[in-house]
């Protein structure tokens, strides 16, 4: 947590509203985002009790498991669910637009630009918590798997083909989620949560009644009382006011509303499936109608309230003006979704349930490599965010009290500037560190040459003296506007702007033994102890 979060959580205690951490938003917002409220069973993660999904904020899909432990139920809430969010995707996989991309040419080696499609758009699924996200990659792992009546016509439980289909792709936007950055799959409270500082903890602003409440306080009224009622508030019959964002549900609504009501429902079939005629079947039948339409509307009630904060939560985010380097990052998204789209109409196999050593390698590189972009282009973005990375010591900005022209040595000198910064910050300069600066969108490097005090111990600030290094064009001369000039206010950082990527990894045949061997190859069983006579009785 920077000292900039730190103060802003203090001040939100002391005003009792939440404070801004990020002047800009962060993360991409589509204008038809699916939003998800799963519900699950109390003691059973993968048992799917109900959900609220859709596109329109005034009219949610309700699906619902009147007994999750009736596998045929489940299945059947996985197989409407497909039918609700495989429409969706398919919409933005036939948009596509030209782009290029550079591959290497396997005939000579080299880097190549080749014209490919890319999506135009993807769809965005939003979740109310990280438990949500959590839930969404269970479900996909249980899914993917599914066998269907085309693979093998023996399967005692064939799956709709359209079931194992969502499973990769709720897999694929569960792995997508680990990357940073990434806006393909969000969990509202983790994004709110980016976006305002609240007075409380930050396992507490898991809860997304509570963590509004700090956001947007009624009128008059405290964040943190509006966030205790949040939490603990509850009606005449013991229930919450405010149900938590689920997957879970609470302890009180469990004993007191849904169980009673699974078993009427439990009853009802079991009378139906005893009934000796049709009239009696006919009445029982009715019975085990109302009984599912009680459990529908107690699932209701209670994923109701976590929808329309949802709603209410990105309200409040498309109030804030887009980063500037939202748009590139939603392009790798963008790129994520085609090459899935095109994995899956190629008919490739779903996603393994582990990585050999070379894909596990290569996301653990991926996600640090973006790990460290996603930071510097939000400090590129957001004054309020450079601000924590200068009270670091990682930036500085000040004011160009000198501009010396100067040459570098060899056969064919080129121009290397001084420029003279004042500046009230203490960055960590050592000798000829290289700093950086954006210029035009691009970073333009500089090295740290010297540094004088002002004042006792720096307390009036330094002079720091800096070298351009480049980005000024091939002339003997600087272009112009690539140095800054006497009275600019400029912004240096001590981390790079664009991350370099790693060492290449082996290809997959090529592993090492030391890392499981080359994929296909299974290595010999041991062989099993020999039967002795102290083994038979």
């Amino acid at each position: 947590m920077s000292l900039i979060t730190t103060l802003a959580r203090l001040e939100a205690v002391d005003t009792g509203r939440a404070q801004p951490a990020a002047t800009v938003r962060h993360r991409h917002l589509s204008e038809r985002p699916l939003v998800l409220v799963p519900l699950i069973t109390a003691g059973e993660a993968g048992a799917p009790l109900g959900a609220l999904v859709g596109t329109d904020r005034d009219a949610p899909r309700l699906l619902v498991v009147p007994q999750p432990r009736d596998r045929d139920l489940r299945f059947a809430f996985l197989a409407e669910l497909a039918d609700i969010v495989l429409p969706h995707i398919d919409a933005y996989a036939d948009a596509v637009e030209a782009a290029e991309r550079t591959e290497t040419d396997p005939e000579t080696g080299k880097r190549v630009k080749v014209e490919v499609e890319l999506c135009a758009d993807a769809p965005q699924l939003i979740v109310p918590s990280r438990a949500g996200v959590d839930f969404v990659r269970l479900l996909g792992r249980s899914m993917r798997f599914r066998r269907t009546a085309e693979q093998d016509p023996q399967t005692p439980h064939p799956a709709p083909p359209r079931v194992p289909l969502l499973g990769r792709w709720l897999t694929h936007y569960a792995e997508r989620s680990r990357v940073p950055g990434s806006s393909l799959l969000l969990a509202l409270t983790e994004v709110l949560a980016r976006h305002w500082a609240t007075g409380q903890s930050s396992l507490e602003d898991q809860h997304l009644g509570a963590l509004l409440a700090w956001i947007d306080p009624p009128e008059g009224g405290s964040g943190a009382e509006a966030a205790l009622r949040a939490e603990l508030a509850r009606d005449e019959r013991g229930q919450l006011l405010c149900p938590p964002a689920g997957p879970a549900t609470d302890p009180a609504f469990d004993n007191k509303l849904l169980a009673p009501a699974i078993e009427r429902y439990d009853r009802a079939r079991g009378a139906l499936a005893a009934a000796e005629d049709g009239l009696e079947a006919d009445d029982r039948l009715g019975a085990v109608t109302a009984a599912e339409r009680e459990i529908r509307a107690l699932v209701e009630n209670v994923t109701r309230p976590t929808w329309d904060a949802v709603w209410r939560g990105l309200d409040l985010l498309r109030a804030l003006p887009e980063g500037g380097h939202v748009e590139e990052r939603w392009t790798r998204d963008r790129w994520s979704f085609t090459g899935h789209r095109d994995r899956v109409l190629s008919g490739e196999p779903p996603q393994p349930r582990h990585d050999d050593a070379v894909t596990a390698a290569n996301k653990l590189a991926t996600r640090e490599r973006e790990q460290a972009r996603l930071e510097a282009q939000e400090a590129l973005d957001d004054p309020l965010v450079m601000a924590g990375r200068r009270l670091a010591g990682e930036a500085f900005a000040g004011e160009v009290v000198d501009v010396e022209m100067a040459y570098g040595e060899g056969r064919r000198p080129s121009p290397r500037p001084l420029v003279t910064v004042r500046t009230e910050d203490r960055p960590y300069l050592g000798e000829r560190v290289k700093v950086y600066r954006s210029l035009g969108g691009r970073p333009q490097s500089f090295e740290f040459v010297a540094r004088e005090d002002e004042g006792a111990d720096g307390a009036d600030g330094a002079l720091i003296v800096l070298r351009t290094l480049d980005k000024m064009g091939r002339g003997k001369e600087p272009e112009p506007g690539s140095v800054p000039e006497k009275g600019d206010r400029v912004c240096f950082t001590l981390f790079e702007h664009e991350q370099r990527g790693g060492a290449r990894l082996p290809d997959p045949e090529d592993t090492p033994w030391t890392h499981g061997g080359p994929p296909g190859e299974e290595t010999a069983p041991e062989p099993a102890d020999p039967v002795t006579e102290e083994d038979v009785l």
